[in-house]
């Protein structure tokens, strides 16, 4: 997709280009396989918004890996979160004894992935990483830290690469910042 293709004309700037997602996330993996040598961890994406970043991401990783899925849902059609988390799909497989790496889109108010934090560990992973494209630590609502990240981005409300407003814009290759006149924040 082009820079000049009509859903850019929904962001009022574009944050991080392709070039950019594209060389941190080669970095990232080679920093996970040099991290992960000797073991094969699980690697769980939750869905939707991670499915872009999780896909670039797992071929970026040199190691035998596990990968699972979930869904979850805080925010539904709006912009910040409810606090209330719903599992919508769970593990298909367990994870008693494994090295879990939960890979997410975005880092916010920290709430969803506290609670699947706990979740997990409460069924026996031996170990817990969060992996994020972006955080935004600004939002944070909880103590939590990205064990990985690929870029600490401002207080903004970000689309592409994965990203949605609505179930829009996951397609845009870059990530920018969604125009407040789009989700009503004029």
């Amino acid at each position: 997709m082009e820079r000049d293709a009509k859903l850019y004309a929904d962001l009022s700037k574009v944050l991080v280009t392709r070039e950019e997602i594209h060389a941190a996330v080669k970095k990232l993996g080679q920093q996970i396989t040099a991290d992960y040598q000797g073991k094969s961890p699980v690697v769980i994406g939750i869905l939707k918004g991670a499915v872009v970043f999780y896909s670039d991401l797992i071929r970026e990783i040199d190691l035998p890996l596990r990968t699972e899925f979930m869904a979850v849902s805080s925010y539904g059609s709006a912009t910040k979160t409810t606090g209330v988390v719903k599992v919508l799909k769970d593990l298909d497989r367990d994870i008693v004894g494994q090295d879990v790496l939960i890979v997410e889109d975005i880092v916010d108010s920290g709430m969803t992935l506290s609670y699947l934090k706990k979740m997990l560990t409460d069924r026996g992973a031996a170990s817990i990483r969060i992996v994020t494209l972006l955080d935004k630590p600004a939002r944070r609502r909880v103590e939590l830290k990205a064990d990985y990240y690929c870029f600490i981005i401002p207080d903004e409300f970000v689309v592409g690469y994965g990203l949605d407003y609505d179930e829009k814009y996951r397609n845009i290759p870059d990530i920018g910042v969604l125009h407040p006149r789009i989700y009503g924040g004029e």
